[in-house]
């Protein structure tokens, strides 16, 4: 680990999709761990995954470095290899229908410019301890967001 570099480890649920929603991440650097939570009552599995690093990187206070580990192959693919296509058509698809999600795609692009990001997928679920851990934030996201 570069002592340098932000490390977020982000994670989304829904109970039923669309359903009940949670997100969850971890921040690490240099010895520090911050973790983050929420939920939403009616929300989808994707954006769930998209505000967990949205949060995250919204509570960056200044340009930083940053890896991202996600198990989210739409926001590491949608970040990575779809945006540009996204925006040059004007937010259309491929086959020409809006993009879902622009508003968090947006925000997205915003804070991706901000910094130098390195994003990374990771298989859900494969007992790497802390994505294992984002995932059980995401999954108290779900909870808090069951009893409001």
């Amino acid at each position: 680990m570069n002592a340098d570099t932000i490390y977020i480890y982000s994670d989304g649920a829904c109970k039923g999709n669309p359903g009940i929603g949670g997100w969850g991440a971890l921040l690490v650097t240099d010895g520090h761990r911050k973790e983050i939570y929420g939920g939403e009552a009616a929300t989808t599995n994707n954006r769930m995954e998209m505000t967990a690093v949205i949060r995250a990187l919204e509570l960056l206070k200044r340009p930083s470095m940053v890896e991202v580990h996600t198990d989210s192959q739409y926001v590491q693919k949608g970040i990575s290899e779809w945006l540009p296509g996204w925006k040059r058509r004007n937010w259309r698809a491929a086959d020409g229908k809006p993009v879902k999600n622009q508003d968090l795609w947006q925000r997205l692009d915003a804070l991706n410019q901000q910094h130098r990001i390195e994003w990374k997928w990771v298989r859900g679920h494969a007992g790497h301890p802390e994505n294992e851990r984002a995932d059980a934030l995401a999954n108290q996201g779900v909870l808090q967001a069951q009893q409001h």
